[in-house]
Protein backbone atom coordinates (compact mmCIF):
# COMPACT_ATOMS: atom_id res chain seq x y z
CA UNK A 1 0.00 0.00 0.00
CA UNK A 2 1.30 3.44 -0.91
CA UNK A 3 1.99 5.84 1.97
CA UNK A 4 -0.82 8.30 2.42
CA UNK A 5 -1.04 12.05 2.88
CA UNK A 6 -3.72 14.69 3.32
CA UNK A 7 -4.09 18.32 2.29
CA UNK A 8 -5.38 21.30 4.22
CA UNK A 9 -6.23 24.61 2.57
CA UNK A 10 -6.80 28.05 4.09
CA UNK A 11 -8.61 30.15 1.47
CA UNK A 12 -8.95 33.78 2.49
CA UNK A 13 -9.58 37.07 0.77
CA UNK A 14 -5.96 38.07 0.21
CA UNK A 15 -4.27 34.69 -0.21
CA UNK A 16 -4.77 30.93 -0.33
CA UNK A 17 -2.35 28.47 1.26
CA UNK A 18 -2.26 24.71 0.97
CA UNK A 19 -0.17 22.22 2.95
CA UNK A 20 0.29 18.48 2.44
CA UNK A 21 1.12 16.40 5.53
CA UNK A 22 1.59 12.72 6.37
CA UNK A 23 0.21 10.70 9.29
CA UNK A 24 3.02 11.86 11.57
CA UNK A 25 2.22 15.54 10.94
CA UNK A 26 5.31 16.13 8.81
CA UNK A 27 4.86 18.75 6.10
CA UNK A 28 5.46 17.24 2.66
CA UNK A 29 4.49 20.18 0.49
CA UNK A 30 3.38 23.79 0.75
CA UNK A 31 2.04 26.33 -1.73
CA UNK A 32 0.56 29.80 -1.80
CA UNK A 33 -1.78 31.39 -4.36
CA UNK A 34 -4.06 34.39 -4.70
CA UNK A 35 -7.21 35.03 -2.71
CA UNK A 36 -9.75 32.19 -2.64
CA UNK A 37 -12.71 33.94 -1.00
CA UNK A 38 -15.44 34.02 -3.68
CA UNK A 39 -17.13 36.94 -1.94
CA UNK A 40 -14.14 39.20 -2.45
CA UNK A 41 -12.70 37.72 -5.66
CA UNK A 42 -14.27 36.80 -8.99
CA UNK A 43 -15.67 33.27 -8.44
CA UNK A 44 -13.64 31.58 -11.17
CA UNK A 45 -10.45 33.30 -10.02
CA UNK A 46 -11.11 32.20 -6.43
CA UNK A 47 -11.74 28.57 -7.41
CA UNK A 48 -8.65 28.49 -9.61
CA UNK A 49 -6.50 29.89 -6.79
CA UNK A 50 -7.63 27.08 -4.49
CA UNK A 51 -7.09 24.42 -7.14
CA UNK A 52 -3.64 25.72 -8.09
CA UNK A 53 -2.49 25.83 -4.48
CA UNK A 54 -3.51 22.18 -3.97
CA UNK A 55 -1.83 21.13 -7.20
CA UNK A 56 1.42 22.88 -6.32
CA UNK A 57 1.50 21.57 -2.74
CA UNK A 58 1.07 17.99 -4.00
CA UNK A 59 3.24 18.25 -7.11
CA UNK A 60 6.03 16.02 -5.77
CA UNK A 61 3.81 13.39 -4.17
CA UNK A 62 2.84 11.24 -7.16
CA UNK A 63 3.97 8.07 -5.36
CA UNK A 64 1.59 8.61 -2.44
CA UNK A 65 -2.15 8.29 -1.94
CA UNK A 66 -4.21 11.40 -1.22
CA UNK A 67 -6.49 10.30 1.61
CA UNK A 68 -8.41 13.51 2.31
CA UNK A 69 -8.52 17.22 1.55
CA UNK A 70 -10.20 19.88 3.69
CA UNK A 71 -10.63 23.48 2.54
CA UNK A 72 -11.25 26.15 5.16
CA UNK A 73 -13.09 28.67 3.03
CA UNK A 74 -13.94 32.24 3.97
CA UNK A 75 -17.15 32.88 2.07
CA UNK A 76 -18.27 29.25 2.11
CA UNK A 77 -21.90 30.39 1.82
CA UNK A 78 -21.14 31.26 -1.80
CA UNK A 79 -21.32 27.53 -2.55
CA UNK A 80 -25.10 27.82 -2.21
CA UNK A 81 -24.96 29.78 -5.48
CA UNK A 82 -25.39 27.18 -8.27
CA UNK A 83 -23.12 29.08 -10.63
CA UNK A 84 -20.21 29.20 -8.21
CA UNK A 85 -20.86 25.64 -7.06
CA UNK A 86 -20.49 24.46 -10.67
CA UNK A 87 -17.31 26.51 -11.15
CA UNK A 88 -15.88 25.15 -7.90
CA UNK A 89 -16.70 21.52 -8.73
CA UNK A 90 -15.12 21.90 -12.15
CA UNK A 91 -11.92 23.34 -10.64
CA UNK A 92 -11.67 20.46 -8.13
CA UNK A 93 -12.48 17.70 -10.62
CA UNK A 94 -8.86 16.71 -11.25
CA UNK A 95 -8.03 15.60 -7.71
CA UNK A 96 -8.09 12.03 -6.45
CA UNK A 97 -10.57 12.84 -3.68
CA UNK A 98 -13.38 15.35 -3.50
CA UNK A 99 -12.35 18.14 -1.11
CA UNK A 100 -14.51 18.76 1.94
CA UNK A 101 -15.29 22.44 2.43
CA UNK A 102 -15.59 23.82 5.97
CA UNK A 103 -15.79 27.38 7.22
CA UNK A 104 -12.65 29.30 8.08
CA UNK A 105 -14.05 29.38 11.63
CA UNK A 106 -13.89 25.57 11.77
CA UNK A 107 -10.26 25.65 10.66
CA UNK A 108 -9.43 28.38 13.20
CA UNK A 109 -10.96 26.34 16.03
CA UNK A 110 -9.10 23.18 14.98
CA UNK A 111 -5.83 25.10 14.80
CA UNK A 112 -6.01 25.78 18.55
CA UNK A 113 -7.39 22.62 20.10
CA UNK A 114 -8.08 18.95 19.48
CA UNK A 115 -11.32 19.22 21.44
CA UNK A 116 -14.36 18.48 19.27
CA UNK A 117 -16.71 21.02 20.87
CA UNK A 118 -16.47 24.67 21.80
CA UNK A 119 -16.80 28.19 20.47
CA UNK A 120 -14.73 30.24 18.08
CA UNK A 121 -14.88 34.04 18.03
CA UNK A 122 -13.44 35.64 14.90
CA UNK A 123 -12.81 39.37 14.61
CA UNK A 124 -10.82 40.62 11.67
CA UNK A 125 -12.34 42.92 9.07
CA UNK A 126 -15.69 41.39 10.09
CA UNK A 127 -16.82 39.48 13.17
CA UNK A 128 -18.67 36.26 13.91
CA UNK A 129 -18.96 33.63 16.62
CA UNK A 130 -19.57 29.97 15.86
CA UNK A 131 -20.73 27.12 18.04
CA UNK A 132 -18.59 24.08 17.23
CA UNK A 133 -19.84 20.55 17.70
CA UNK A 134 -17.83 17.55 16.52
CA UNK A 135 -15.43 20.06 14.88
CA UNK A 136 -18.12 21.58 12.67
CA UNK A 137 -20.10 24.80 12.96
CA UNK A 138 -23.68 24.09 13.99
CA UNK A 139 -24.78 27.66 14.74
CA UNK A 140 -23.45 31.19 14.31
CA UNK A 141 -24.02 34.58 15.88
CA UNK A 142 -23.20 37.70 13.90
CA UNK A 143 -21.28 37.55 10.65
CA UNK A 144 -23.85 39.67 8.84
CA UNK A 145 -21.30 41.84 7.04
CA UNK A 146 -20.43 45.53 7.31
CA UNK A 147 -23.89 46.81 6.41
CA UNK A 148 -25.88 44.72 8.88
CA UNK A 149 -23.46 43.97 11.69
CA UNK A 150 -19.81 43.00 12.25
CA UNK A 151 -19.88 44.63 15.69
CA UNK A 152 -16.46 44.99 17.29
CA UNK A 153 -14.66 44.15 14.05
CA UNK A 154 -11.93 46.05 12.25
CA UNK A 155 -14.59 47.67 10.08
CA UNK A 156 -16.57 48.68 13.16
CA UNK A 157 -13.48 50.11 14.87
CA UNK A 158 -12.60 52.13 11.78
CA UNK A 159 -16.12 53.47 11.39
CA UNK A 160 -16.28 54.49 15.04
CA UNK A 161 -12.90 56.22 14.72
CA UNK A 162 -14.15 58.30 11.79
CA UNK A 163 -17.44 59.12 13.52
CA UNK A 164 -15.57 60.21 16.65
CA UNK A 165 -13.30 62.39 14.52
CA UNK A 166 -16.30 64.09 12.90
CA UNK A 167 -17.77 64.70 16.36
CA UNK A 168 -14.42 66.14 17.47
CA UNK A 169 -14.34 68.50 14.51
CA UNK A 170 -17.88 69.66 15.34
CA UNK A 171 -16.86 70.39 18.93
CA UNK A 172 -13.60 72.01 17.95
CA UNK A 173 -11.50 69.49 19.88
CA UNK A 174 -9.41 66.72 18.34
CA UNK A 175 -7.53 64.22 20.43
CA UNK A 176 -4.81 61.78 19.41
CA UNK A 177 -7.22 59.54 17.53
CA UNK A 178 -8.89 62.36 15.61
CA UNK A 179 -5.55 63.80 14.53
CA UNK A 180 -4.41 60.36 13.37
CA UNK A 181 -7.58 59.76 11.36
CA UNK A 182 -7.31 63.10 9.56
CA UNK A 183 -3.63 62.52 8.84
CA UNK A 184 -4.35 59.05 7.43
CA UNK A 185 -7.09 60.50 5.21
CA UNK A 186 -4.80 63.35 4.10
CA UNK A 187 -7.21 65.96 5.48
CA UNK A 188 -5.89 69.21 6.98
CA UNK A 189 -7.38 69.63 10.47
CA UNK A 190 -7.21 73.43 10.07
CA UNK A 191 -9.30 73.34 6.88
CA UNK A 192 -12.75 74.83 7.64
CA UNK A 193 -14.24 72.08 5.47
CA UNK A 194 -12.24 69.27 7.10
CA UNK A 195 -15.35 67.34 8.11
CA UNK A 196 -16.77 67.46 4.58
CA UNK A 197 -13.43 66.42 3.12
CA UNK A 198 -13.18 63.46 5.51
CA UNK A 199 -16.70 62.33 4.63
CA UNK A 200 -15.93 62.63 0.93
CA UNK A 201 -12.69 60.68 1.32
CA UNK A 202 -14.37 57.86 3.23
CA UNK A 203 -17.37 57.68 0.89
CA UNK A 204 -15.03 57.53 -2.08
CA UNK A 205 -13.74 54.13 -0.94
CA UNK A 206 -15.60 50.81 -0.62
CA UNK A 207 -17.31 50.86 2.80
CA UNK A 208 -15.35 47.89 4.12
CA UNK A 209 -12.17 49.93 3.65
CA UNK A 210 -13.05 51.71 6.86
CA UNK A 211 -11.07 48.92 8.49
CA UNK A 212 -7.89 50.76 7.50
CA UNK A 213 -8.51 53.14 10.42
CA UNK A 214 -8.73 50.32 12.99
CA UNK A 215 -4.97 50.24 13.77
CA UNK A 216 -5.17 53.94 14.61
CA UNK A 217 -7.56 53.10 17.45
CA UNK A 218 -5.02 50.71 18.97
CA UNK A 219 -2.21 53.26 18.73
CA UNK A 220 -4.34 56.03 20.24
CA UNK A 221 -5.38 53.61 22.98
CA UNK A 222 -1.71 53.04 23.83
CA UNK A 223 -1.30 56.81 24.05
CA UNK A 224 -4.16 57.04 26.53
CA UNK A 225 -6.59 58.84 24.23
CA UNK A 226 -9.96 58.76 26.07
CA UNK A 227 -11.99 58.41 22.87
CA UNK A 228 -9.94 55.40 21.80
CA UNK A 229 -10.27 53.90 25.28
CA UNK A 230 -14.05 54.11 24.99
CA UNK A 231 -14.13 52.60 21.51
CA UNK A 232 -11.90 49.70 22.56
CA UNK A 233 -14.05 48.99 25.62
CA UNK A 234 -17.23 49.02 23.53
CA UNK A 235 -15.69 46.73 20.91
CA UNK A 236 -14.58 44.24 23.54
CA UNK A 237 -18.01 44.28 25.16
CA UNK A 238 -19.79 43.65 21.86
CA UNK A 239 -17.45 40.79 20.96
CA UNK A 240 -17.87 39.15 24.36
CA UNK A 241 -21.64 39.36 23.98
CA UNK A 242 -21.35 37.72 20.57
CA UNK A 243 -19.21 34.88 21.93
CA UNK A 244 -21.49 34.25 24.90
CA UNK A 245 -24.56 34.21 22.67
CA UNK A 246 -23.04 31.33 20.71
CA UNK A 247 -22.59 29.17 23.82
CA UNK A 248 -24.98 26.99 25.76
CA UNK A 249 -25.69 28.09 29.31
CA UNK A 250 -23.02 26.80 31.66
CA UNK A 251 -20.84 25.51 28.82
CA UNK A 252 -17.22 24.82 29.84
CA UNK A 253 -15.70 24.03 26.46
CA UNK A 254 -12.85 26.12 24.97
CA UNK A 255 -13.33 29.55 23.41
CA UNK A 256 -10.88 30.10 20.57
CA UNK A 257 -10.10 33.69 19.58
CA UNK A 258 -9.09 34.37 15.98
CA UNK A 259 -8.47 37.39 13.80
CA UNK A 260 -6.32 40.51 13.99
CA UNK A 261 -8.66 42.41 16.33
CA UNK A 262 -8.32 39.61 18.90
CA UNK A 263 -4.56 39.16 18.57
CA UNK A 264 -2.39 38.91 21.67
CA UNK A 265 -1.05 42.45 21.14
CA UNK A 266 -4.46 43.99 20.48
CA UNK A 267 -6.04 46.06 23.27
CA UNK A 268 -9.44 44.69 22.28
CA UNK A 269 -8.08 41.16 22.49
CA UNK A 270 -6.64 41.85 25.93
CA UNK A 271 -9.98 43.05 27.28
CA UNK A 272 -11.83 40.11 25.74
CA UNK A 273 -9.41 37.63 27.31
CA UNK A 274 -9.82 39.38 30.65
CA UNK A 275 -13.60 39.39 30.38
CA UNK A 276 -13.76 35.70 29.43
CA UNK A 277 -11.17 34.63 31.98
CA UNK A 278 -13.55 32.17 33.63
CA UNK A 279 -13.69 30.22 30.37
CA UNK A 280 -10.91 28.20 28.76
CA UNK A 281 -9.71 30.84 26.28
CA UNK A 282 -7.23 29.89 23.55
CA UNK A 283 -5.65 31.80 20.67
CA UNK A 284 -6.03 30.35 17.20
CA UNK A 285 -2.97 29.07 15.41
CA UNK A 286 -2.39 28.85 11.68
CA UNK A 287 -5.66 28.22 9.85
CA UNK A 288 -4.00 26.11 7.19
CA UNK A 289 -2.70 23.73 9.87
CA UNK A 290 -6.18 23.59 11.37
CA UNK A 291 -7.57 22.56 7.99
CA UNK A 292 -4.74 20.04 7.57
CA UNK A 293 -5.51 18.45 10.94
CA UNK A 294 -9.20 18.18 10.06
CA UNK A 295 -8.09 16.42 6.88
CA UNK A 296 -5.74 14.18 8.89
CA UNK A 297 -8.60 13.10 11.16
CA UNK A 298 -10.61 12.20 8.06
CA UNK A 299 -7.72 10.43 6.38
CA UNK A 300 -5.91 8.76 9.29
CA UNK A 301 -8.43 8.71 12.17
CA UNK A 302 -8.76 10.44 15.53
CA UNK A 303 -5.23 9.52 16.58
CA UNK A 304 -3.70 11.53 13.72
CA UNK A 305 -0.80 13.75 14.75
CA UNK A 306 -1.34 17.49 14.65
CA UNK A 307 0.60 19.00 11.73
CA UNK A 308 3.78 20.92 12.36
CA UNK A 309 4.58 24.49 11.46
CA UNK A 310 4.54 25.32 7.75
CA UNK A 311 7.65 26.72 6.05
Amino acid sequence: MKPGFVVGVDAGGSSTRAVAVDASGQVLGFAKAGGGNPNSRPPRQAAEAIASSIAEATAGLAGRDLRACVIGLAGRSKLTNPTFAAIFQQAMAGFAVSPAVVSDADAAFASATAQPDGTVLVAGTGSIAARIRDRRTVATVGGYGWLLGDEGSGFWLGREAVRATLDGLARGHLGVLGQAVLSSAAVDPDDPRAAHRLITEVNGQPPVRLDRFAPLVSRAHEAGDPVALTIVERAAGLLMETAKAARDEGERTPIVLAGSVLGVTSPVGALVREGLAESHVLSSGDGVLGAAWLAAVRGFGESAARPRRVP
